[in-house]
């Protein structure tokens, strides 16, 4: 009898165990799942490297690397997607204040430029929703990124 009450015990204990263990796992990502709609969201936010990666620049291409919280990267755009929750979106890039950009809507985390000039650059990247609008409130949602193509490099003219 008293080694059943040591097996109850001992099987309790680990269960205890496994189920603490489990509830710390499921919010240890820390990231969003798509398949939950989340209440009362989070604002989102971009963080980007200043620095682009010097692999690169070696061959003349700037790999700007960044990362993204409480969105999701995806190529859905129109004012019904502004409901889909977790929040969607994607980023807009300008590159020394043209007055043209391009869309990333993949989630590679890296963006790439090729073909700039040696010299001194400016990127600004926004993270935009699916009408193309910085999200409202999210100061961390424009970045800009100062950055040299060193002089030697190949690049288009």
């Amino acid at each position: 009898m008293n080694m059943l009450i040591k097996t109850l015990a001992a099987v309790a204990a680990s269960t205890v165990l496994a189920t603490t263990a489990f509830a710390q796992s499921t919010g240890a990502v820390g990231v969003a799942s798509p398949y939950v709609a989340i209440d009362n969201e989070p604002p989102p936010k971009l963080i980007v490297d200043p620095t682009p990666l010097p692999a690169g620049l070696a061959h003349g291409i700037v790999w700007i690397q960044y990362r993204l919280e409480n969105v999701h990267i995806v190529p859905v755009f129109g004012a019904a997607a502004l409901n889909v929750s977790p929040r969607i979106g994607h980023l807009h890039v300008h590159i020394d204040d043209l007055p043209w950009g391009w869309v990333e809507a993949n989630d590679v985390n890296t963006i790439s430029v090729a073909g700039l000039p040696p010299g001194q650059h400016k990127m600004l990247v926004e993270l935009v929703d699916a009408q193309h609008h910085v999200f409202a409130g999210c100061a961390e949602c424009r970045q800009t990124v100062t950055f040299t193509v060193p002089e030697g490099t190949p690049h288009s003219h």
